[in-house]
């Protein structure tokens, strides 16, 4: 399948992790661990997936949400597929902990806050969540 990522998550996010099956990326605003997992697939809705492929999208969610909680120490990560404005499906991952910029309400339409990634950051991100999910087949 020729597969290319919707312009507003190039724009948006920092690539971390692409591979046959999917991208994994970051959003820009550094304000909240923001993740976003992009499956290749033409489909838009996770329930539209077969059931095999449903459970190899979800088994990564999984392992990234565990990982934005040790890695972030976020005691709550929230789980969302909307893709009202961007077709294409995209899961997002957010860490929340209390006193976040947005605790207790959602991130949409919440987070007026902006704040950036540094190189080494992102360095160091990327070298931890390539192998989590590079270890699923």
């Amino acid at each position: 399948m020729n597969f290319s990522l919707h312009p507003t998550l190039e724009t948006d996010t920092h690539p971390l992790f692409v591979n046959a099956d999917c991208h994994l990326l970051l959003h820009k605003n550094a304000t909240l661990p923001w993740l976003i997992l992009v499956p290749h697939t033409r489909e838009t809705e996770l329930h539209a997936l077969e059931i095999s492929e449903a459970e190899k999208v979800l088994g990564r969610c999984r392992k990234v949400s565990a990982w934005i909680q040790a890695f972030f120490d976020c005691p709550k990560v929230n789980f969302a597929s909307i893709g009202n404005l961007v077709p294409q499906m995209h899961l997002h991952m957010v860490g929340r902990k209390p006193g976040d910029a947005c605790w207790p309400k959602p991130v949409w339409g919440h987070l007026t806050e902006t704040s950036t990634y540094t190189e080494t950051l992102l360095a160091q991100i990327r070298g931890e969540v390539a192998p989590i999910l590079d270890s699923i087949s």
